[in-house]
C-alpha cells in the first residue's frame, strides 16, 4: 500500500505550497494574503504584476517606488487607507531579500518624468 501512495505523495509535495502565505493568485502570481486584492486592482491597472513579483523592498522603499510612479508616472493619489493597505501587503509579501535579482536602479538611471520626455 505504500509503494501505491508514495507517487500521489510526491506529486502532492510538489505541487502544495510550503505554506498558506505561499498560494498564489493564477492569474497574477501574486500571494494571496490580507491586501493582495488592492495591490491586484491598483497596481496591475498600469502595469504586468510581474513588475511586483519579481521585487523586494522594506516598506520604506516600496512608499518611494509609489512616490516616483506618482511624481513621473501618472500614477494617482491613493487615499491613506489604500495606500496603506499597499504597502502593509508588499512589505509583508515581498520584503528584502539577501539573494537580489540585481541591486536597486539609482534614481539618476531612472527615466524622466512624462513632462520632461513630452518637451524633448
Amino acid at each position: 500500500m505504500i509503494r501505491r501512495l508514495t507517487p500521489l505523495f510526491l506529486l502532492a509535495v510538489i505541487v502544495a505550497p510550503a505554506s498558506a502565505a505561499e498560494l498564489l493568485d493564477e492569474q497574477t502570481g501574486l500571494i494571496i494574503d490580507s491586501g493582495w486584492e488592492i495591490v491586484r486592482v491598483h497596481c496591475g491597472g498600469c502595469h504586468s504584476h510581474k513588475i511586483i513579483t519579481s521585487q523586494r523592498a522594506d516598506r520604506q522603499t516600496w512608499l518611494d517606488i509609489i512616490r516616483w510612479m506618482q511624481a513621473t508616472q501618472n500614477l494617482w493619489q491613493l487615499d491613506p487607507a489604500t495606500e496603506a493597505g499597499i504597502l502593509d501587503y508588499l512589505a509583508k509579501n515581498y520584503p528584502p531579500q539577501a539573494k537580489r535579482r540585481r541591486a536597486p536602479i539609482p534614481p539618476s538611471l531612472m527615466p524622466l518624468p512624462l513632462e520632461d520626455r513630452r518637451s524633448q
